[in-house]
């Protein structure tokens, strides 16, 4: 019953942290009346969800290629200029980085070394 609340707990941690990086991170589409404008956006897609896909269904054949689909897709999204990034405060900054770093512990090792 205690591992379990503690990997609960992790999880919460986790999810809380990547919500409070999430509330300054705004993501946005448009409308390009060029067709070569739209290829970075389209391309961050294809990458993304091939690399998600190769990483679920196919992990020991794909090797890293996924993760290396995953970068240039996430290098893609920021070149499309699809991602607004709004200032923030230290406080929330730390925060986030506290609830994201101790939930990702406890979701691993179970315990947070001090």
């Amino acid at each position: 019953m205690g591992r379990l609340f503690i990997k609960l707990l992790g999880l919460i941690l986790l999810l809380l942290g990547l919500y409070f990086f999430g509330q300054n991170i705004i993501f946005v589409s448009g409308y390009y009346s060029f067709f070569y404008r739209s290829l970075p956006a389209s391309g961050s897609v294809l990458a993304i969800m091939a690399g998600i896909f190769a990483l679920i269904f196919f992990p020991r054949e794909t090797g890293n290629f996924g993760w290396i689909l995953l970068g240039i897709g996430i290098v893609l999204v920021f070149l499309s200029g699809g991602v607004i990034l709004r200032p923030t405060s230290l406080w929330n900054f730390c925060v986030a980085f506290t609830a994201l770093a101790a939930g990702y512990k406890l979701l691993n090792q179970g315990r947070i070394n001090f």
